[in-house]
C-alpha cells in the first residue's frame, strides 16, 4: 500500500524521462532495430538504467546536501568548471532549440502536410514558449505525463498488433565484436536514452514539487525507477517496430515516417497516424521539457557567479519569473530560428544527438567526486552506485570520442 501511495505522488522522473527522449534518441533505436533486429533490447534497458543511476546521483546530492549539482560544482570545483558549463549551456542551447524545433516540425508534417516543415517548427516553439510562461509547474508535469503516457501507448498499441512470431528475441545478447558499425550502433543505443544535459534539470523539478531534503529521497528512486522503466519499454517497443517494419533501403531520419507508412500498409492505414502521433508526442515532450527546465541553469550558473562560490549554506529555490530564467527561455524558443532556416533540419535533428556526448563523461565525473568525496558520510556512494557511474564515465568516454574523431 505504501509503494503504491508513492505511485500518487511522483512526477519529475516522467518530465525528465520524456525530455529525455527525442528525436535522436527514437532515430538511433529504430536504425539499430532496422540493422541488429530485436537481438539488442538489453542495450535500451541497459542505458536507461545508467541514466537512472546518473539522475539518482543528482537527487541524492540535492536532496543531502541542499544544494543543486551546479552550486556543488562552484563551492567544490575550479571557478573554470562554471565558466566551461556556461559557455556550453550556450551551444548546446542554441544548436539544441533549432534541433527540437526541427524534429517536431518532421513530425507534425509527417500527420499534416499542408503546412510546411519550417512552419510546424515554428508554430511548436512559439507554443511551448506561451506554456512556460503562463503555467504553473503542476500544470506542465500533467502535461507531460499525457504526452509520455501517449507516446507509449501509441508505440505499444503497433507493437502489439504486429505479428512477432518471427523474431528471434533470445538470438543473441552480444553483438558481432568484428563489426565496428555495429559496435557503434549498440552505444548509440545505451548512450541515447534518457538525454544528457537535461539530467539536471530533475534538481529543479523536484524542489518545484515540494521534494527539499533526505526524506523524499525514497521517493525520488521510485518516481525514476518508474519512469525510467517506461522509457525503456518506449525504447525496446521503436527497436521491435523498426526490426519488423522498417524499410531496408531507409535510414537516418526518414526512417520513422518510412516505418509509419509501412505500418499502415501492413496493419490498417490508421496505424499510420496511430504511429506518428507518438512519435509527436515524444518530440513534442522533449521540447516542452527542455524550454521549462534549461533556463534553471542558466539562471542557476549566474546565481552562482553573482555569489562568487564560497557558501556552502541550503540555498533558496530558483524562481522560473526571474529576469534570468525568463531571458534564456526566449533565447532557447526564438533566435534558433534563424538556424533552421539555414539549414537541414535532418542534419540539425542529429547534431543534436551528438552534442550530449561531450557533456556526460563530465557530469559522471563530478558526480563521483560529489558524491564520493564532499557529502556527509553515510550519505554518500556505495560499491553499486561507483560500478554504475564508472560504467557511465567509460562508456560517454568512448562515445564521445567515437563522434569527434571517427
Amino acid at each position: 500500500m505504501k509503494f503504491l501511495k508513492s505511485l500518487t505522488l511522483i512526477g519529475p522522473g516522467f518530465v525528465v524521462a520524456a525530455t529525455g527522449l527525442g528525436a535522436g534518441d527514437l532515430v538511433a533505436a529504430a536504425v539499430s532495430g532496422a540493422s541488429l533486429g530485436a537481438s539488442i533490447m538489453w542495450a535500451v534497458v541497459f542505458g536507461a538504467v545508467i541514466k537512472l543511476a546518473l539522475n539518482e546521483g543528482l537527487a541524492r546530492w540535492q536532496l543531502c546536501t541542499g544544494q543543486s549539482v551546479l552550486r556543488g560544482w562552484a563551492v567544490y570545483l575550479p571557478r573554470w568548471v562554471n565558466a566551461y558549463f556556461f559557455l556550453y549551456l550556450l551551444l548546446w542551447g542554441f544548436l539544441v532549440g533549432a534541433a527540437l524545433m526541427a524534429a517536431c516540425g518532421l513530425a507534425a508534417n509527417a500527420l499534416l502536410p499542408q503546412l510546411s516543415v519550417n512552419a510546424w517548427a515554428f508554430i511548436h516553439s512559439l507554443l511551448a514558449l506561451i506554456l512556460v510562461l503562463f503555467g504553473r509547474y503542476s500544470f506542465f508535469e500533467q502535461a507531460m505525463k499525457v504526452l509520455i503516457l501517449l507516446m507509449f501507448t501509441t508505440v505499444m498499441a503497433a507493437v502489439f498488433s504486429l505479428d512477432l512470431s518471427a523474431l528471434s528475441f533470445s538470438q543473441s545478447l552480444l553483438v558481432d565484436s568484428g563489426n565496428k558499425a555495429h559496435g557503434r550502433l549498440v552505444l548509440a543505443v545505451i548512450g541515447g536514452v534518457g538525454g544528457s544535459v537535461t539530467l539536471l534539470c530533475y534538481g529543479y523539478w523536484m524542489a518545484e514539487k515540494g521534494w527539499h531534503d533526505r526524506s523524499a529521497l525514497p521517493l525520488a528512486r521510485i518516481d525514476l525507477g518508474v519512469a525510467y522503466a517506461i522509457t525503456a519499454l518506449f525504447g525496446v517497443g521503436i527497436m521491435v517496430l523498426a526490426a519488423k517494419a522498417a524499410p531496408a533501403s531507409v535510414q537516418g531520419s526518414q526512417i520513422l515516417p518510412a516505418m509509419a507508412d509501412e505500418l499502415g500498409r501492413t496493419l490498417h492505414p490508421l496505424f499510420r497516424n496511430v504511429f506518428l502521433i507518438g512519435v509527436w508526442a515524444a518530440v513534442f515532450s522533449s521540447m516542452l521539457g527542455v524550454w521549462q527546465g534549461v533556463p534553471y541553469l542558466f539562471a542557476d550558473v549566474l546565481r552562482n557567479w553573482q555569489q562568487r562560490g564560497g557558501h556552502k549554506d541550503v540555498e533558496a529555490p530558483l524562481e522560473s519569473n526571474s529576469p534570468f530564467y525568463r531571458g534564456f527561455l526566449a533565447y532557447l524558443a526564438l533566435p534558433p530560428m534563424l538556424l533552421l532556416l539555414m539549414s537541414k533540419p535532418v542534419w540539425l535533428v542529429m547534431l543534436y544527438a551528438v552534442t550530449g556526448a561531450f557533456f556526460m563523461p563530465f557530469l559522471a565525473l563530478t558526480l563521483l567526486y560529489l558524491n564520493n568525496r564532499i557529502i556527509a558520510k553515510g550519505q554518500g556512494y556505495g560499491v553499486i552506485s561507483n560500478m554504475m557511474m564508472g560504467i557511465a564515465l567509460l562508456i560517454f568516454s568512448v562515445l564521445g570520442v567515437q563522434h569527434f574523431f571517427f
